[in-house]
């Protein structure tokens, strides 16, 4: 079970960091301390966009439509960590 187990909170534990880092990034663009016409920094959004869009789309189609407010970063955090702290340990028998 360990087998399993560990990946599976590995796995859980880089999604939240990577979201964790497009919410805070997306702050920066939004009030302007970071340029997205910069190549670096257009080179990450758009990396992470790629990545997240995955996860993101789905949650977008089931919330409402809240245009200035994205939503679905903080829906989908809350899901990463109801499953890495309360569904996968109950799932392999850790709690």
């Amino acid at each position: 079970m360990l087998a399993i187990y560990g990946p599976l909170q590995l796995i859980l534990s880089v999604i939240y960091v990577i979201v964790i880092i497009h919410v805070i990034m997306s702050w920066l663009i939004n009030f302007q301390v970071l340029n997205i016409r910069q190549t670096i920094v257009a080179q990450i959004w758009t990396g992470l966009e790629r990545l997240l869009d995955p996860v993101y789309r789905p949650l977008r189609q089931l919330l409402p439509d809240t245009h200035p407010i994205d939503l679905a970063p903080l829906v989908a955090l809350i899901i990463i960590i109801s499953l890495r702290s309360y569904i996968l340990p109950v799932i392999f028998g850790f709690q």
